[in-house]
């Protein structure tokens, strides 16, 4: 059974919802954002970073010219909604304001204050399932606006520190054709010691004293990858339309990005035409595990194995 009640003061986020169904929980703040700012195991590890001290806000003129004097940008951690492709100023929108809720039987749906700057107005929905370890994050957004507008929606779960982002590639055969896609960002270094390039799998392993930042992405036809930490595996499953669907960045479903403070597990939805007064939607798959075997990152054979027996 979901039971869903409010957190006055969680950390330095202020109020949040609590939803958990006595095996998962997970909090979602309404004093800002909304994040997804906790979500683990009954009373146990959170794998969201959610020590808000750790981000610098983003402000400049650019910024405050577009949204307002003394605006600013918080990453804030936990999962958001963002839209791609990214651009400066514009999908760095300044959700500091308290956030509607609306609780359901099976969780809440969760609207912040429209963006008017941008045209659209998003809302996020937990669905969580009544005695196990899974839930759907459903986010939606709404062109408001009195013009076509082309987005993706984006699914950004800033996770906690030291865990390992496993990829499962694409290995289906396409004779003479490539099978895959792989986007690098300019800062990305393709020998970094974080990476492993491997047959079937690649893995990223966040480093608290990372200098650099690095970004990938994939073609993720799957649809499914896992961030471990410590004794968990968190897994988000996600529809994709590879290799027919129009994709952000190369044609990427999936992205990592990773620095010294968090690793993001993101996943990206197909870049679409959404005419005003339509509502474009995008659905993650979210299930904990207990890790149930040791695993090596760095060894496709260990990794099989480990996820074989989830």
């Amino acid at each position: 059974m979901v039971n869903v009640k409010q957190i006055e003061n969680y950390k330095s986020y202020g109020k949040c919802l609590c939803i958990t169904n006595g095996v998962i929980e997970a909090y979602v703040t309404v004093d800002l954002g909304p994040r997804i700012i906790r979500f683990g195991f009954l009373g146990e590890q959170n794998l969201m970073q959610s020590n808000r001290e750790e981000f610098d806000p983003k402000t400049d003129k650019a910024f405050t010219d577009y949204f307002g004097e003394n605006k600013k940008w918080e990453n804030f951690g936990g999962h958001r909604i963002w839209l791609s492709p990214e651009s400066y100023p514009e999908t760095y929108y300044p959700d500091c304001d308290a956030v509607s809720y609306k609780i359901t039987p099976d969780g809440a749906v969760f609207t912040p204050k429209a963006e008017t700057e941008n045209g659209v107005s998003k809302s996020l929905e937990i669905k969580m399932d009544p005695d196990d370890a899974n839930m759907q994050v459903i986010m939606r957004v709404k062109n408001i606006s009195d013009r076509p507008k082309d987005f993706a929606i984006w699914g950004l779960t800033v996770s906690e520190k030291n865990g390992t982002v496993i990829v499962p590639m694409n290995t289906n055969d396409t004779g003479l054709l490539s099978n895959r896609i792989i986007s690098l960002w300019p800062y990305t270094d393709m020998s970094d010691s974080r990476i492993y390039w491997g047959k079937k799998y690649v893995t990223v392993k966040q480093d608290p004293n990372a200098a650099n930042p690095l970004k990938i992405g994939f073609d993720l036809g799957g649809g499914a990858v896992f961030y471990a930490l410590g004794d968990d595996i968190f897994c988000k499953r996600y529809n994709t339309n590879h290799p027919n669907g129009n994709y952000p960045d190369g044609g990427c479903s999936f992205e990592t990005y990773s620095c010294g403070v968090f690793t993001e597990v993101e996943s990206l939805g197909e870049l679409k035409t959404v005419v005003p007064g339509e509502t474009s939607e995008h659905i993650e798959s979210w299930s904990l595990f207990k890790k149930p075997c040791e695993v090596d990152f760095r060894d496709d054979a260990s990794i099989d194995n480990m996820l074989n027996k989830l």
